[in-house]
């Protein structure tokens, strides 16, 4: 099987609805008594979901909170908790030789954010991060309770998390604090403050997930989409399900060319392809997907494909194994090349040639961000207009003002 091809992908679809809108007016007030901003990620697309339309409230938080602009580490004056964290969510579903060289990697490029990888199946992380809340917490004593903003993109655990930490915290029988669900979309309110801690006071709030208002132009865009639709971070039936099936087969072969993921969902003697239709057939045929006439139902597994990869249906184990192909990944976001001097350096330092690699993804995804911005690739033509006519009307108020 030779290398994979990125397949043609849908235009990139609009999600953004007025919850989403108002909360992220309301973020500045909202910070002025915040704390801790948590911010959850998907370990899978630890780029694609980082949040960039909050970026701008956070630099701004933290500035008024005496960090340095010029040096991240260091701060003017301390009177109360400021604190940045980024928790990685489903780590189990990532392999475990990435994820050293990945927050190094991260470090490196924003020394102001501490990384924390968590998974709710695993206790020892949660207390993790319980433990980190609490000690900063402690760290300001005279304070008189620590208030812990959750942030996020829709659908990566942010309300599962915050149960949690809630059950981890709080000792005795706890209920379930918020409703979670599959689909994203659950939260769209501030929620009311949630108790993770007696003593020191620690409380929580939960918010809605935020999409990008727009996901861009060309290619870039197209692949943004696709990714987040695949984790149901965007609203069921904005996407073609074939669409998402074929990106998904083709990045599952670029993760382990040699034994993708998706073997043991088809028939035993099965060989990795990169053929959607032959794949589906053979999905079809080993979960005895038939239509009448003995024809094999490709839309239902198209479906199943999906939702297998979500969790929603099936088991799916995590392949811990090095890579050992020239084209190497971890996750959707981080692809490279092995040259040979990399291969003789690798046998040395595996960990240490990884991060480089991931260095220089992330370094791609920051240009290219700030590229989108001043080329405006992320506003779309509706929002270029609206700001347009704003500035018509701007200009038109200020002529009328200077004639009076």
């Amino acid at each position: 099987m030779g290398l994979p091809q990125l397949p043609a992908l849908p235009a990139p679809s609009s999600w953004f609805p007025g919850h989403m809108m108002r909360f992220t007016r309301q973020l500045p007030a909202l910070l002025k008594r915040t704390n801790v901003v948590l911010e959850i990620r998907d370990a899978r697309l630890p780029l694609t979901s980082i949040n960039r339309t909050l970026e701008g409230a956070l630099r701004k938080w933290r500035l008024e909170r005496g960090w340095d602009p010029n040096n991240p580490g260091r701060r003017f004056f301390a009177v109360e908790a400021c604190e940045h964290i980024v928790v990685l969510n489903k780590r189990d579903i990532v392999p475990e030789w990435g994820l050293e060289p990945f927050q190094k990697a991260m470090e490196k490029k924003f020394p102001h954010q501490r990384l924390h990888f968590a998974s709710c199946q695993r206790q020892k992380d949660i207390r993790n991060l319980s433990d980190m809340l609490v000690k900063i917490a402690k760290d300001f004593p005279h304070a008189m309770e620590l208030n812990v903003l959750v942030l996020g993109m829709p659908n990566v655990g942010k309300s599962t998390l915050l149960n949690a930490l809630r059950n981890m915290g709080i000792k005795g029988r706890t209920p379930k604090a918020f409703q979670t669900s599959a689909n994203p979309g659950m939260t769209q309110a501030l929620s009311t403050r949630l108790k993770l801690s007696l003593d020191p006071l620690v409380y929580a709030y939960d918010s809605p997930g935020i999409m990008l208002p727009f996901l861009g132009r060309g290619e870039e865009g197209a692949e943004r989409g696709v990714k987040l639709a695949l984790i149901a971070g965007i609203k069921e039936g904005l996407y073609d399900m074939r669409a998402l099936a074929g990106y998904l087969l083709y990045r599952l072969n670029i993760l382990n060319p040699n034994a993708p993921a998706y073997l043991p969902l088809l028939p035993p003697g099965s060989s990795p392809t990169n053929d959607l239709e032959e794949f589906l057939s053979l999905l079809a045929q080993r979960m005895a997907m038939i239509k009448r006439g003995g024809v094999m139902d490709l839309t239902r597994a198209t479906v199943y494909f999906v939702r297998w990869w979500r969790g929603e249906v099936g088991t799916m184990e995590t392949d811990q194994s090095l890579p050992t192909a020239d084209t190497q990944a971890w996750g959707f976001d981080f692809q490279w090349t092995m040259s040979p001097e990399d291969r003789v350096r690798a046998e040395q330092d595996y960990g240490l040639v990884v991060q480089e690699k991931m260095e220089r993804c992330i370094e791609d995804y920051v240009m290219m961000s700030e590229r989108e911005e001043v080329e405006e690739g992320n506003v779309s033509e509706t929002q270029i207009k609206k700001k347009a006519v704003k500035e018509e009307k701007e200009r038109r108020k200020a002529r009328y003002l200077s004639k009076r």
